[in-house]
């Protein structure tokens, strides 16, 4: 189906298993390899006066793409995808918030909500640029791809991630107390224009032959996405259950397949109410920079399989073992980092298959 991922109806089904935590022979495992200095082709070069033209030039990034993908391995259920990208704060920018583009992967927006008195004035403009540039962007990549590796959704922040946006979190923070009712009357706006944005993506994909996938890079043939509220680690967990947590269900009832994108340990405290979601499928807990270790975070791993969830493990090549001996192989996804080379992969993969039919 692609030519960049040959095995991909049965990393799918790996993947598909995944969903429901069972197994077929493994657990999902993807990580990044990088093809031998003589296998690459060269990345396109920028001659862009600035960040933001190189962000938005359709051509380059497509080519970008197009060569980055080439010069790696997909071994595993390493999935070879591509998605238009213009930062994690575009959602909010489609209402008005200015983007800010940087030199290093990263861009970031400006709050517009100054006075909750203006909040019904905001409205998701349909004609936006960005908006536009996103759909010409899938374009561009659905041609150049065809047959050759997975086209993905943009990076969507809705909920309390869009309004912290809107207001500056620290400003939201305060909203929390000073405002809540506010909060709350804006987000079933918010939601609502998320799930139309959703269904219009989500149809030119399906409708050329596309499975559902994002940057995190899982697949599915339904709604597939990755809820989140980063927001949520300046607030206590009794203002995010009764503010955000119904949103978030609305959420997960609105797609198929979901797993949560819990950001950091601050984050942990809401790590149960999470978990007590019925309608998700999974949770990825990133400790973050400075907070790696595979040990260090078992437990969080361990709670979610105990709560039936499926479960995004980071971990090192040389923590496989640790994991082997303290998870269950059912419902988890291994992302592993420093894999060195593709006989160690393979030994890995090999490895893995004898622990999964040993817990059968």
């Amino acid at each position: 189906m692609f030519a960049l991922k040959p095995d991909y109806e049965l990393c799918k089904a790996r993947i598909d298993a995944f969903w429901e935590r069972e197994l077929i022979d493994r657990p999902v495992v993807q990580f990044g390899l990088a093809k031998s200095p003589a296998e690459r082709i060269p990345l396109p070069l920028s001659t862009h006066a600035t960040p933001a033209e190189r962000w938005l030039d359709t051509e380059y990034q497509t080519a970008l793409a197009v060569a980055s993908l080439g010069n790696r391995h997909f071994l595993g259920d390493t999935m070879p995808v591509a998605y238009p990208n213009l930062g994690p704060e575009v959602f909010s920018a489609f209402y008005g918030c200015p983007l800010h583009f940087g030199d290093y992967g990263t861009s970031w927006s400006s709050p517009i909500l100054h006075d909750w008195a203006d909040a019904d004035s905001l409205g998701l403009d349909w004609a936006h640029p960005y908006l536009y540039k996103l759909l010409e962007m899938t374009d561009s990549l659905l041609a150049a791809g065809e047959d050759q590796f997975i086209v993905g959704m943009p990076d969507w922040h809705p909920g309390g991630d869009c309004i912290a946006a809107f207001r500056d979190p620290m400003n939201l923070a305060f909203d929390m107390h000073d405002n809540p009712a506010a909060v709350q009357a804006l987000l079933p706006r918010v939601t609502a224009d998320y799930f139309q944005l959703y269904d219009l993506f989500y149809a030119k994909l399906r409708a050329a032959g596309q499975p559902i996938s994002t940057w995190l890079p899982l697949v599915s043939d339904d709604k597939y996405y990755v809820p989140s509220n980063d927001f949520s680690i300046m607030i206590s967990t009794p203002m995010f259950e009764e503010l955000f947590v119904p949103g978030l269900i609305e959420e997960c009832r609105f797609l198929e397949r979901t797993i949560y994108h819990l950001d950091g340990p601050g984050a942990l405290r809401h790590l149960e109410t999470i978990l007590a979601i019925p309608e998700l499928d999974g949770l990825q807990f990133v400790p973050g920079a400075g907070n790696e270790g595979y040990a260090r975070w078992v437990e969080v791993y361990r709670r979610a399989q105990a709560a039936d969830k499926a479960i995004q493990v980071f971990c090192t090549f040389g923590e496989i073992e640790q994991v082997a001996e303290t998870l269950d192989p059912h419902g988890l996804f291994l992302q592993v980092s420093d894999v060195p080379s593709v006989a160690a992969a393979q030994a890995m993969l090999a490895r893995l298959e004898r622990w999964a039919a040993e817990g059968v």
